[in-house]
């Protein structure tokens, strides 16, 4: 029997794939980081920190490289590869996300800060940080986390229901613009059809969510996940009555909330209340 021929020595991990890829076009042409940025026109240090696998960057700029380099879809379809890539999020994570991405349909409640697949950079950033992350391993952590929100973007995306506690909203960002960023972002979300914001207001009284944020994931075969999560620790929760339970009170909290239109004008006074940062 013929010995196996390994292909490649390259690596079989997404996003080191993806940089390697990045490292090998632009060592073939000769070309330094400057060169890059002149010819692509993004700036020389976005195109180091995405060869040293510290940064992805954005659907925009992979598809300037792939026109730039003549690979039509080569490096887009390798960074959205490495986007998904499970193994980027803690391994108590990864059932989920798996589960995410293959999820019909969606719907979360929010007791403490709004939902990943809703978060801007900089709010995700600041989470994130509050939980010990720091230098690179944030910075990754920032980019897995926000790169979920591809989960609702396209065509045949999901729909999505997110079910805010008013406290969420009252609770601002250390950062003025960046906390006037992501309210503009959940109104923008709002207008999306496959997306429904609705707010539980304070006056709602203690629910039986009160301390727990969740999310359910409706699967193809028609059964529904749950993941619960605090502060400390998540759980992936499959067992059908355990689900309905959670379901339940999940469904008498919808009924309290505040209807779309009612959440998006409630978010709209959230923005009007953020103080204007001083002009330079």
């Amino acid at each position: 029997m013929p010995q196996r021929l390994v292909i490649t020595g390259r690596s079989q991990e997404p996003r080191g794939r993806f940089t390697e890829e990045l490292r090998r076009l632009r060592s073939e042409r000769g070309l330094s980081l400057r060169d890059l940025a002149k010819g692509v026109g993004w700036d020389a240090s976005l195109f180091s920190k995405m060869e040293s696998g510290r940064t992805l960057g954005g659907p925009e700029v992979v598809q300037a490289l792939d026109q730039y380099y003549g690979t039509p879809g080569l490096l887009v379809a390798l960074w959205e590869l490495a986007v998904a890539d499970p193994k980027q999020f803690k391994e108590q994570y990864r059932g989920y996300m798996e589960l995410e991405a293959e999820a019909i349909s969606l719907w979360h409640y929010g007791v403490s800060i709004l939902p990943g697949l809703l978060q801007t950079d900089g709010y995700a950033r600041e989470v994130l940080a509050l939980g010990g992350y720091k230098g690179r391993e944030l910075d990754q952590q920032v980019e897995a986390r926000t790169g979920r929100r591809n989960v609702l973007e396209g065509e045949d995306a999901p729909p999505f229901r997110a079910l805010i506690a008013e406290a969420v909203l009252r609770t601002p960002l250390r950062e003025v613009g960046e906390w006037r960023e992501q309210l503009e972002y959940l109104l923008e979300g709002a207008e999306r059809p496959n997306i429904t914001i609705q707010v539980l207001p304070q006056s709602s009284g203690l629910h039986g969510l009160v301390s727990t944020a969740v999310m359910f994931l409706r699967l193809l075969d028609g059964q529904t996940a749950a993941y619960t999560e605090n502060a400390y620790r998540g759980e992936l929760i499959e067992e059908n009555g355990s689900v309905e339970q959670l379901q339940r009170a999940y469904d008498a909290m919808r009924d309290l909330a505040l209807n779309p239109a009612e959440s998006r004008k409630f978010i709209l006074r959230m923005l009007e209340e953020v103080p204007c940062e001083p002009s330079i």
